[in-house]
Formats: structure tokens, sequence, C-alpha cells
């Protein structure tokens, strides 16, 4: 077998700073852009261990509880649209300073909530402004960072963009031992308040003003055609888009499941969740050392068809009624090795789209999020169950993979990043 091709990275738009980040420095970004993207996750999934009792309390069904979350998920997609060609045009800090503003409103105003109608709209605008933290963040890292180095800093974000929703129903489900489900808001405008504080103080803007554009739709849809023109970066948005979709199924019916069906208290819920995370972090840190030596679109393979094989797992066991064993292995063949796929899809997706870097991961991120929130409603209208869970799990990974050896193209995907 021939060793793998090598490329350069992407020569687009030079590097902030290039070799000169110190390790201290390196980690400061590590920890800072890592807490801007957790916000959105966290804003996502902090109270999906609260489901059942935002239910009781706001007599509302489970379904349109279900679709508050549907209703962030969209607007964290459509805040995505809006804050990455702003970012590329005006530059990184201001969208970002202006969308976590409207996060920290957005927050306060679901914990007034008289109804579960309320809610959804606030928990929109919510989404809207945790996008600011997610798109900037990557954004930043692709304006100072290429090569080896773009690996491992995009693989140090994919870790939180995977972690983060598993981690956070966790820490939910504890903070629901001391404080009822509207103070969990209180606690996200907190963290929005604190990044508010971090984006103005710590963060240094990163887009040179030469390399801004003009904010016009015109220029704007020039960008989106470029990106929607490359057929590469088409079919890794959509394996981006069925990977993350597959893991927000888990996210959005796992309460009810194991809950409901299972007699899973909140806080063995939470450990559950606990040990996917783990899975996942390890998954992640493996999936930067791979590429080192294999190619993206190689690493993001093995993980497609490790989520698939799983999906199919959890469909026969829910099947068979094997019981909740059933249930929590093969999720642990789903989750985890999601951290092998959203990593290589960040690396092939912003690697050849350093100019447009914001748009890039606008674009990634809203088709994660917007299809994740659109589809995963199909699990309640088939019935809240594990099989429900699973039937979707797999149609979107079939989808994912089938993108994955069909549209993405190997010629410009296929070679190991130097």
């Amino acid at each position: 077998m021939s060793a793998p091709t090598q490329v350069a990275p992407s020569v687009d738009v030079p590097v902030t700073n290039p070799g000169g980040i110190t390790k201290r420095r390196r980690l400061a970004y590590v920890l800072i852009l890592g807490a801007l993207i957790a916000l959105g996750p966290f804003t996502v999934d902090l109270y999906l261990p609260a489901f059942p009792t935002v239910a009781a309390d706001l007599q509302a069904s489970d379904a349109a509880i279900q679709m508050t979350l549907t209703a962030t998920m969209i607007g964290f997609g459509l805040g995505q649209l809006i804050v990455g060609p702003l970012s590329d045009a005006v530059g990184r800090k201001r969208p970002l300073l202006i969308a976590t503003s409207v996060h920290v409103l957005a927050s306060l105003a679901v914990v007034f909530a008289p109804t579960v109608e309320w809610v959804m709209v606030a928990r929109v605008f919510q989404g809207i402004g945790a996008a600011g933290g997610a798109v900037v963040a990557m954004a930043m890292v692709r304006d100072m960072f290429h090569g080896q180095a773009l690996i491992r800093m995009l693989a140090n974000m994919a870790l939180v963009t995977g972690v983060a929703p598993v981690i956070a129903p966790v820490i939910g489900s504890q903070l629901l031992r001391v404080v009822d489900w509207r103070e969990i808001f209180v606690v996200l405008a907190a963290y929005g308040v604190l990044m508010l504080l971090v984006a103005k103080f710590a963060l240094h803007e990163t887009r040179p003003a030469h390399m801004r554009g003009k904010q016009t739709m015109g220029e704007v849809a020039r960008r989106y055609r470029r990106l929607l023109g490359d057929g590469a970066f088409v079919g890794i948005a959509i394996v981006g888009a069925m990977g993350f979709t597959a893991l927000f199924s888990y996210l959005s019916s796992s309460s009810f499941v194991l809950q409901d069906q299972y007699g899973v208290s909140a806080q063995q819920f939470g450990v559950i969740f606990g040990i996917n995370a783990a899975g996942q972090i390890a998954c992640t840190q493996i999936a930067s050392r791979l590429m080192r030596v294999l190619a993206p679109r190689a690493v993001a393979g093995i993980g497609i068809t490790l989520m698939t094989l799983g999906a199919i797992a959890l469909a026969i066991c829910s099947i068979v009624d094997v019981g909740l064993i059933g249930v929590i292995v093969p999720l642990f063949f789903i989750v985890p090795p999601l951290g092998l796929v959203m990593p290589s899809v960040q690396v092939m997706a912003l690697n050849g789209h350093g100019a447009e870097a914001g748009t890039a991961a606008s674009l990634i991120g809203a088709g994660n999020n917007v299809v994740a929130g659109a589809v995963t409603p199909l699990i309640g209208v088939l019935g809240m169950s594990a099989l429900s869970m699973a039937t979707v799990m797999i149609g979107a990974l079939l989808i994912g993979a089938a993108s994955l050896w069909f549209v993405v193209r190997p010629r410009t995907t296929s070679a190991v990043i130097v």
C-alpha cells in the first residue's frame, strides 16, 4: 500500500502570527474559544434532564417541550448564517459581542416565561445569540493557524463541540438537585455575561482590516455561491449534518426514553451521559493523532461506520427487547465515534476556505443545527422510544455515509495535511 499523499496547507489567507504563538497562549486560546463554542451546546442541552418538570410546570405535552429544543436549534442555525458572513465583513469581535448580548437577554426572558409558546420564541433568540461564539471561535482558529497546528486546534474545538452537548445534561441534572428549571436559565445568562467580558477584554481582533469585505447582499451571496459551488464542501457539510443529527436524536429523546421507558433517575441519566462524554473525548483525541498519518476523509469514514453499526445494533436490541443494557451499550458505539467524524469534517471544510472562514464555519454549523432540529422531531412522530430514536439515527447516518463515499471528492480530501 502506498504512503498517503501529503499536501501543503491552504495559503489563501495569511495566518496571524504564524509559528509565533507560545504554548501558554495556545492553551489560553483553547480555553477561551472552547468556552465560546460551548455556550451553544450548553444553551441547547443544559435543561434536558428538566424536560419532564418543564412539561408539568407549563402544562405542556412532551412533543411541545421537545419543540422548544428544536426552536433553539433552528435559531442557532439561522444565527450562524447571519454572524458568519458578518464576521468576514466587519471583523470577528463586533458580531460576537452583539450576538452574545442577545443570548443574555433571551435567557432572562425564559426565566419569566408563563407559557411554552413564550419559551419557544425566547429559545429561538437564545439560539441566535449563542451562534456568535460558535462561528467566531472557529473563524478565529482558521485566521491564526494552518497545517497540523490547524488540525490540533480544530480537534480541540471539535472536542468541545462534541463533548459539551453530552456534558451539559450531566451538569443540568446536578443543578436540578439545588435549583428549579427556570434558574438553569439564570445560569445560562450568567455564562453569557462572562463570555461578553472575556470577548471584550481577552480577545484581540484576528481579521485584519484589509481582508474584510463589503457587507452587501451581493458580496454575501458571492461567498455562499463559492462555498455551495464546491461539491466537496457540500458533501462534507452533509456528513457533518447527518452525524450531528444522530447525536441530537440521542440528546433530544434519551431523557424521555431512559427516564420514562426504563425508569432511570435524573442522576443515573447524568452518569450515562458522562460515560458517553468520556468516550467522545477519547475519540476526539484519537482523531487528532490519526490525522497525522491518515487523510481526514478516512478518519471520518471510520467514525461514521462505527456510528451506523451502533445505530443498527440499537434498533435490533429494541426490537427484541433486551432491556436497558440493550440501549446503553449500542449508544456507546454511536455517541463517542462522533469524535472521529466532527474534527475531520471541520478540517476538510475550513482548510481550503480561509478567505471566507466565517461563512464556511457558519454553513457547517447552520447545517448541523437546522437539519438536526428539523429531523429529530420525527422521533416523537414515530412514538417516543428507543426504536424510533434508532430509526432516525440509521436514516441520517446512511445519508452521511453515502455523501462521504460518493459526493466528497477523494482528490481534494484524501491527502494528509501537513
